[in-house]
């Protein structure tokens, strides 16, 4: 299962980013997972919360926004919604050259800190 290690990541960047002093404070980590990203988006976010348990981020929450995926033809040029899984193919012309524009991207996008004790 890859999500572990995809969690793990998200992880890290969180780790690279907030210091483990502010640890406490990450409520959200916001990401973006495509349908054509290559992992199950629910098994991420089961991975991290696994991951975060028992750790100075165990309050963190993991957001996650699901990103269809879109294409282009190749021989007509009709861009739109394009199914997740093979075979691809133009539902205008049937072509299978499709090119993928959107939908395939794994991004951290934020990350939600509580306010600082004492902070406006």
């Amino acid at each position: 299962m890859h999500e572990a290690s995809v969690a793990a990541g998200i992880l890290d960047l969180v780790r690279q980013h907030v210091p483990a002093a502010d640890a406490l404070r990450v409520r959200a980590v916001r990401v973006r997972i495509g349908d054509m990203a290559g992992v199950v988006p629910d098994s991420v976010g089961f991975c991290f919360d696994a991951i975060v348990a028992g750790t100075e981020y165990g309050s963190a929450f993991l957001e996650i926004d699901r990103i269809p995926a879109h294409g282009v033809c190749g021989d007509c040029g009709r861009a739109a919604m394009i199914d997740s899984l093979p075979p691809f193919a133009c539902r205008s012309c049937g072509s299978p050259f499709i090119t993928v524009t959107a939908g395939d991207d794994l991004t951290v996008v934020d990350v939600e800190l509580d306010e600082a004790p004492g902070g406006p």
